[in-house]
């Protein structure tokens, strides 16, 4: 069975420490304890000791990253717009910088095992659709592709 992975990237506007920051990573755990309450997620990936790629460490901000595993496409896509995450895409200028021309705030993808999901597959998945815009190999919700490689529509 086909899992689906996203990885999200966003640059935070004050540092990690500082009150607004402290506000993004409360609501961000709520938002996963959402995650977790689904029965969807599988798997959520912490980031110590990965080495950032250089469009991660580069530009203004303060880097803010999550890679997850799904168990399905549509259960990602409904939990992205419901909930307290659907709230805190609402807030998130309050938090996150603005996106610059050419950036994307997340990548998707699908893969077969759990174990080749990793953060450095995140920033080639990521790379390959700035690069390439929407395949099956990196896509966004906009321009889905299901796990055989055809267009899906997400409703």
């Amino acid at each position: 069975m086909a899992l689906v992975s996203i990885y999200t990237v966003g640059r935070l506007k004050h540092p990690y420490d500082h009150s607004a920051s402290r506000e993004f990573f409360s609501v961000g755990n709520d938002v996963f304890r959402q995650a977790t309450k689904s029965g969807q997620l599988i798997e959520a990936f912490q980031h110590d000791g990965v080495t950032f790629s250089n469009e991660t460490i580069e530009g203004e901000g303060y880097p803010i990253l999550t890679l997850t595993v799904w168990k399905s496409l549509q259960s990602l896509y409904r939990f992205t717009y419901s909930g307290h995450h659907k709230q805190a895409l609402r807030d998130r200028n309050k938090w996150i910088e603005p996106y610059q021309e050419k950036h994307l705030s997340y990548v998707v993808w699908w893969t077969e095992d759990l174990k080749d999901v990793t953060w450095e597959e995140a920033f080639k998945r990521y790379n390959y659709y700035i690069q390439n815009g929407p395949t099956p190999f990196a896509f966004d919700f906009k321009q889905a592709f299901d796990e055989n490689g055809e267009t899906y529509l997400l409703q």
